[in-house]
């Protein structure tokens, strides 16, 4: 089971109470730290972190408007995926530390990991919170994602491949690990909706009801995998 860690001094704000009509902004906070009671408290408020490209804002904290979600339910699985899952191997926690170093190469478009946020993501997993899928293909890593699981929260925050379709993979891997008789409560969240995680089923909520869905989520116990 994950070590819960000291509680942070912290204080986020309530997003129940935010603006979520026209003209809300999806940011809600800067400043603060990414030590690890820190995150938890922000996830658990339905806040996550994301530096900022101005060092002179420090971190910035975000609670979108309309928050990207994928009912578990929802996700499509085309012909073409399903033929790239049976050549590729799903594995949990294995390789943790390659995965979000993958994520955060520079050299990817819309590179945002830097190295404050790899180290504290890191230091989550150490005490069990965050947990990498990863997809292999003839012993190689080639795809995988990394969130926080906190109950029957899946927070999902980067993923890579390596080749064709094997971030797919492991998100399907991932579904597959939520599938449980709590199926129903347990919320996958992915931040953002973009054409491309729409085209796995992904739609958006507004912050209101993912903060009711939250809410649901947060009392469930984690899935057996992630014990």
């Amino acid at each position: 089971m994950p070590t819960e860690p000291p509680p942070t001094g912290w204080v986020f704000p309530d997003v129940a109470d935010l603006p979520a009509g026209r003209g809300a902004d999806d940011l809600v906070g800067m400043g603060a730290d990414l030590e690890p009671g820190t995150l938890l408290a922000a996830y658990r408020s339905g806040i996550f972190p994301m530096p900022s490209d101005d060092p002179d804002l420090g971190m910035l904290w975000w609670s979108p408007v309309e928050r990207g979600v994928l009912p578990l339910e929802g996700l499509r699985v085309s012909r073409s995926l399903r033929q790239s899952a049976r050549r590729m191997e799903v594995r949990l926690d294995t390789a943790f530390d390659e995965v979000i170093a993958a994520c955060s190469d520079p050299r990817r478009d819309g590179a945002w990991i830097d190295e404050q946020v790899l180290d504290a993501y890191s230091r989550l997993h150490h005490l069990g919170w965050a947990h990498s899928v990863e997809a292999w293909q003839d012993g190689r890593l080639v795809g995988g994602l990394y969130g926080v699981a906190v109950g029957g929260l899946f927070a999902g925050e980067s993923m890579f491949h390596r080749v064709r379709d094997a971030s797919k993979v492991a998100l399907v891997g991932l579904v597959d690990l939520l599938r449980d008789e709590h199926a129903d409560r347990r919320l996958l969240d992915v931040q953002w909706r973009t054409d491309h995680l729409a085209s796995l089923g992904v739609v958006t909520v507004a912050r209101p009801a993912y903060v009711e869905l939250l809410g649901r989520a947060i009392s469930v116990p984690l899935p057996k995998a992630f014990r």
